[in-house]
Formats: C-alpha cells, structure tokens, sequence
C-alpha cells in the first residue's frame, strides 16, 4: 500500500517528473494520429481503386494467329491464341459463376484532348498544350452493377478549402438515368453533319481545363484501318461536356473520360464485334474469393479459346490490386518508416523517464534508506520507482492516444479551417491522389502503441528503479 501512496505523492511533488509524461503524451498522440492517417491514405486507396477498377479485370489477347518463323524447326503448329471475341457470351459465362455478382465489357483507348480555348489553371506553354486523356467506352445498365460509376455520379462535389461553393462549375449530368442526354446547342452554334457525342469528363480535368458544361471540345485518337491494324491518319471528333465524375482518385479523375461503348468503338473505327478491350468483373466476396474465382475463370476462359493459357497468375485475370501493387506496397511501406522514425521519438521520452528517475534516486538516498530501516525490502523498493515510471506512462500514453484519436478523426477539417486562416493550402488536392485527407483509427493499432509505450517506459525506468533496490540503508543514513 505504502508503494502506490508514496509513488503518486513523489509524482504529485516533483514537478520535472511531468517532463517524462509531456514527452510520452507527445510521442503517442504524434504516433496515433500520424499512423491513422498513414491507415486512412492505404485503405481509401484499396477503396477508390477496388470501385474503379473493379475486382478483376479480364484482358483477352489479340486476334491474329502467331506462326513459327523459324525455318529450322519446319512447319510446326500455329501457337494457340484466343479467337472467341464474342463479349455477350464472355460475360455470360463469366457471370455463371456462383461467386461472381456481376461483370461488364469495357472498351479502353488513349487520345488527346483539345478545348475550345487552351487556357489551362496551370501557367506555362507545356500546360497550355493538348491532354492525353483515357477514353473508357462502357454500357450503363451493366456498368453499374459491376463497377461504383454511378456512385461517382451521385458523389457531392468537391469544394476548395475557405470556399463555399464546388471549384468546379460543369456539375453532374441533368439526369442520372441517362447521363449521356446532350445539351441543347445554344443559337448560332455552326452546324455540323454529325452531333457532338455526349461524354463525361473527371472532376479534375474540367477543372484544370475550366471546361464549361455543354462546351463542344475536339477528341484526337489513332484508328484502326480495314486490316484491324493502327491506320496512319488520326481520327477526330466533335464531343460536349454534359456532366462530370468524382471517383475521389484525382489522378483517375484528370485523365478519364467517359462515353458509350459503342460510340468509342465507331470512333476509333473497330469492327463491331470488337467493340470492347476488357470485361471488368465484380465479386460476392473479394478477400474469400479472389484466388479460386481467378482460377476457375482461367481454367474455363481457356477451354472456351478466350485465354492463351490456363495461367491464372498470367496479366490476363488481374485483380485490383495487381494494376496498383506498387503503390499500394510504397504506402504500407511508407507507414512502416513513419513508425519507425516517430518511435525515435517515445524512445527520446524513455530516456528522460530514465534521467529524471536517475535523479530521483540520488536525491531520495535519505527516504531509501529510512524505508530500508522501517523494514522495506529491496523489491519493495524497486516497486515503488517502477511504479512512478509507471503512472508517468500511463497517463501520457491515455492523453496522448485520446488526443490522437480526436485529432485523426478531424484531420480534414483542422486543416482546412488552417488553411482558411492562414491563407495558404497545407494539403494540396491537386498533387496527391485524394480529394481530402482520409484517416482509420483501429483499436488494435491504438493498444499496440499505448502498450508498447508502457513496457517501453518501464524498461528504461528498472535501471533507476534496480539501483534504488540495491542502496544499502546504512550507506544511505551515514552522511544524513
């Protein structure tokens, strides 16, 4: 009893004691909030690229058979390529699949973007120049069943810190049923044999380009010639902007267009039954899942004459992850580090936990040796310099992790209300992959840190602590 009565009184009387606990409390809410937010970056980025781009994608081969060229061996077989491009039939059987919820056909080309004026937000000639841009043909009412593209539509806008309003002004499509309905062209427009294809462009890229809503913009792409090969002239086309995306990916969202399936094929001038480059396939269960569905796709897709190989771990079924895999690996690595360098910190907290308990020691060689003398044993006293240690690291790990908690869980909104302040962006939404700054506060993660700063602080705190246990009492009361 006399170990906690007197450990709390030397706490509450030894002012420098609350150095140790101030340097604990920082170290773990700086390790709370900065591995929240380092957990939120990881699991928003597994989030938006598993919406994007599905749970698997499926990349046929091309069509044209492959011989052997090499005279030496003689006329041997072609080598097997795939030959099936019916799509309707691809997604049927691919949806067959017990634990495949829903898959659709994607058509994936790159073009170059021209607006009506090349003015950009960006200042210098290079930015003023055309934009590669993605252009992603897909058919609505399968789209959304595999893909979060819808959910991207009904997304609020993105609003620019200090700012009331959205920064961008084209806005989502008039109607969410048909989201490719052109907008009426306004009286004196110049009249054209073809009208502007309806498209929808990402959030970013209207705003870098302040793209208007309704505004005619020129699409320029290679082709495909009679004989399915890349012609030489480029094709063009008129397209208007009638709405826009926020996938809350804004690399994805400054480079991606959208438009039907069957547009972009006629555009780049594919044959029909080519209409499309992938089949984006969604699960019932991603984590249970995703290796035996790739599998079994494999093995079928193969038998069916879609695959070159039976291969599931081939590119042709990738999973989301496999299209982001380094940099989903350069986060969680970049976590690690993050962990590591503020641990250098708790560590610095430590040893002056163990400096101040030094000190405690010399200067309590008198109280030692009377509490020797009334009958304390060696362990009781090391109890007692422990439990100083102790207390100093519990309180600033229970401080430090509530303040880490509330500061992760409102770390978007501190920092915009700073940047509104002081006039200046912290977290610039053009330069990193989000729209705001994302955080995850697990309990594990939280226990992890408090404990570790405990058993921490109490290792650094048994070397006072042991040399306190080992005074002799006569020593201690000779000089007294």
């Amino acid at each position: 009893m006399f170990k906690t009565f007197l450990s709390l009184r030397y706490l509450r009387a030894r002012k420098t004691n609350w150095i140790g606990m101030a340097g604990i409390f920082v170290a773990v809410a700086a390790l709370v909030m900065i591995l929240s937010i380092m957990s939120g970056f990881l699991e928003v980025s597994r989030q938006t690229l598993r919406g994007n781009l599905a749970d698997l994608q499926i990349t046929p081969g091309q069509i044209e058979t492959v011989p052997n060229k090499d005279p030496d061996r003689g006329p041997a077989d072609p080598l097997r390529v795939p030959a099936n491009r019916d799509v309707d039939a691809l997604v049927e059987l691919v949806e067959s699949h017990p634990r495949v919820e829903a898959a659709t056909a994607q058509l994936s080309w790159y073009g170059l973007m021209l607006p009506a004026y090349r003015e950009s937000v960006f200042e210098g000639p290079l930015e003023d120049a055309i934009r590669l841009v993605q252009m992603v043909g897909i058919d609505l009412d399968t789209e959304s069943r595999a893909t979060d593209f819808m959910e991207s539509l009904r997304r609020e806008p993105s609003k620019k810190p200090g700012e009331d309003g959205p920064y961008c002004s084209v806005g989502r499509p008039d109607s969410l049923e048909n989201p490719f309905q052109p907008i009426p062209l306004p009286l004196g427009s110049p009249r054209t044999d073809r009208p502007p294809t309806p498209i929808l462009v990402g959030e970013q890229l209207a705003y870098l380009w302040n793209l208007q809503k309704g505004e005619v913009l020129t699409l320029f792409s290679a082709k495909f010639g009679d004989d399915g090969q890349i012609a030489q002239s480029a094709a063009t086309r008129k397209c208007q902007v009638v709405g826009t995306f926020r996938t809350e990916d804004n690399e994805m969202d400054s480079r991606r267009i959208y438009m039907p399936r069957a547009v972009l094929g006629d555009f780049i001038q594919r044959v029909p039954p080519n209409h499309w480059s992938s089949v984006v396939v969604k699960l019932k269960d991603y984590e249970r899942d995703k290796d035996v569905v790739r599998e079994d796709l494999a093995r079928e897709l193969y038998a069916a004459g879609y695959l070159r190989s039976p291969d599931p771990t081939g590119r042709a079924i990738r999973t989301w992850e496999d299209f982001r895999s380094q940099l989903l690996r350069a986060i969680a690595n970049e976590k690690m580090l993050m962990g590591i360098m503020l641990s250098l910190v708790l560590i610095v907290a430590c040893f002056t936990v163990f400096a101040l308990l030094s000190m405690m020691v010399t200067e309590k060689r008198r109280d030692i040796g009377i509490l020797c003398a009334l009958g304390a044993t060696s362990r009781g006293v090391l109890t007692l310099f422990l439990l100083i240690g102790l207390w100093e690291a519990v309180i600033g790990s229970a401080l430090g992790a509530a303040v880490g908690i509330l500061g992760a869980l409102n770390i978007d909104g501190l920092e915009r209300w700073l940047s509104s302040t002081f006039g200046f962006e912290i977290f610039d939404r053009d330069v990193y992959l989000f729209d705001h700054i994302p955080s995850q506060v697990t309990t594990l993660g939280v226990l992890t840190i408090v404990v570790g700063a405990i058993l921490f602080t109490l290792l650094f705190a048994a070397i006072p602590a042991w040399r306190a246990s080992r005074l002799d009492p006569v020593e201690a009361l000779r000089y007294e």
